[in-house]
């Protein structure tokens, strides 16, 4: 099947190339999937009333309100809360971005990781696909 010894190397050479950079990547997927795992997006109001922590899902974690929140109709409140949630999530997705590129560089999957991140936590803003 070989014709020599050195063609046989060669593709012994390229197999042994691809099972490292197989191990490589998975990894980088592992130090990426225990990262992530970690990250909560933060974002207050300006008058700093309302403050809101997600978790790495985007889920709601925490609340705090400041007592002076009182002194405003509660449908104000309540609008500040959801207001301030999606700048926690925005603040997540930032955090999802930047760590994503430092693990991964400009591997191909980075990108579609963003977007799938981008359309669960700011589904008002869609995918790069639905901009295009």
């Amino acid at each position: 099947m070989w014709a020599d010894d050195a063609a046989l190397d060669a593709a012994a050479r390229r197999l042994d190339e691809w099972e490292s950079s197989l191990a490589e990547r998975a990894e980088r997927a592992r130090a990426l999937s225990t990262t992530m795992r970690d990250l909560t997006g933060t974002a207050r109001n300006a008058d700093r009333t309302v403050e809101v922590t997600v978790d790495s899902t985007g889920l709601l974690i925490d609340l705090t309100l400041d007592e002076g929140i009182r002194q405003q109709p509660a449908t104000r409140t309540a609008r500040q809360i959801l207001e301030i949630t999606a700048a926690a999530r925005a603040d997540l997705l930032r955090q999802v971005s930047a760590t994503v590129g430092e693990t991964l560089g400009d591997d191909a999957s980075a990108p579609a990781i963003i977007d799938s991140y981008r359309s669960r936590l700011l589904p008002d803003q869609g995918s790069n696909d639905a901009r295009r």
